[in-house]
């Protein structure tokens, strides 16, 4: 999904990463057929009080508000709509779907996060998600509303390791397609203009957190980057280092791991489980000790 990112204030580069792939993840849970886009605004409970004043003739600051541009007949969403409806928000400056736009309120976040004894990522990605369901259709105004509502919600949260519920039981773990999936997203954002070979990466966490990369190209080829590391940099930015699987796909041949990418996971992950997909849709995967027998790593050096 494509993020219009508006910010009145500085925010967390790892804030909007997350939402990010929050909002990847929430139109292919839905499975819209379409891309879309979205408009995201970051901003203080003043900003919001005058917007929410202004437009719903609500006196008072909120966390989320949501402006949908699709108008849903009764019981469909964006996943159910066929690709003509969808078509009536197209964008030709973004190539997508304009869902709709959204205000987010970061004084909110880190207040609802405290209140709730949870993280300010967790409720910036439940925020970000519950304002999108409302631009694909759902609402929880009724109580059967809400319960669909509220199941969309977690079932995208589940996915990228972000349950509201801390610990939750029974908790699903993120699957393969649900990985697969975000690299194919990833993918899209891809910087290639001189091989054309675009890749997507989405690397699983131990703690149930996706981080996307997507390689990055350069008029001086060797300071190219690969999606897998862009993934595994990202990741390790925001504190995390262990990490059980990567998915990585391509818009050609079935893309494993060039050997410096086999070398970057193997300092954090050495038996890192590597799933692939080409253009051709076939998918195999192998750990990565298979891929780089004696990786030479911390261990190594006696660390």
């Amino acid at each position: 999904m494509k993020i219009l990112w508006q910010m009145d204030q500085p925010v967390d580069p790892g804030l909007t990463t997350l939402m990010q792939t929050a909002a990847d993840c929430a139109v292919l849970t839905e499975g819209v057929a379409q891309p879309c886009a979205v408009s995201v605004r970051l901003c203080d409970d003043e900003a919001i009080h005058a917007i929410n004043r202004d437009y719903r003739q609500v006196d008072r600051a909120t966390d989320v508000l949501s402006f949908p541009l699709l108008a849903y007949p009764k019981g469909k969403t964006a996943g159910s709509l066929s690709r003509h409806a969808l078509a009536q928000a197209w964008d030709d400056e973004t190539n997508a779907v304009m869902l709709g736009d959204l205000v987010i309120s970061v004084d909110h976040i880190a207040a609802q996060a405290e209140a709730y004894g949870h993280s300010v990522a967790r409720e910036a990605a439940f925020l970000l998600v519950h304002g999108l369901c409302h631009l694909m259709g759902y609402d929880h105004m009724e109580e059967d509303e809400q319960r669909r509502m509220r199941t969309m919600e977690e079932k995208i949260l589940n996915q990228i390791g972000m349950s509201r519920e801390e610990n939750a039981e029974g908790m699903e773990p993120v699957s393969d397609e649900a990985l697969l999936g975000l690299a194919r997203a990833a993918m899209e954002r891809a910087y290639a203009p001189y091989s054309e070979f675009s890749v997507g990466a989405a690397l699983l966490c131990e703690d149930g957190r996706v981080f996307q990369g997507c390689n990055i190209e350069n008029a001086s080829y060797p300071l190219s980057n690969c999606a897998e590391r862009t993934a595994v940099f990202k990741a390790v930015s925001e504190g995390e280092k262990s990490f059980t699987t990567i998915a990585i796909t391509s818009n050609g041949s079935t893309p494993w791991p060039c050997g410096a990418c086999r070398q970057v996971l193997n300092e954090f992950a050495p038996s890192i489980r590597v799933l692939v997909e080409g253009a051709d849709g076939v998918r195999d995967e192998l750990p990565l000790s298979a891929l780089l027998p004696h990786g030479f790593g911390p261990k190594d050096l006696g660390k």
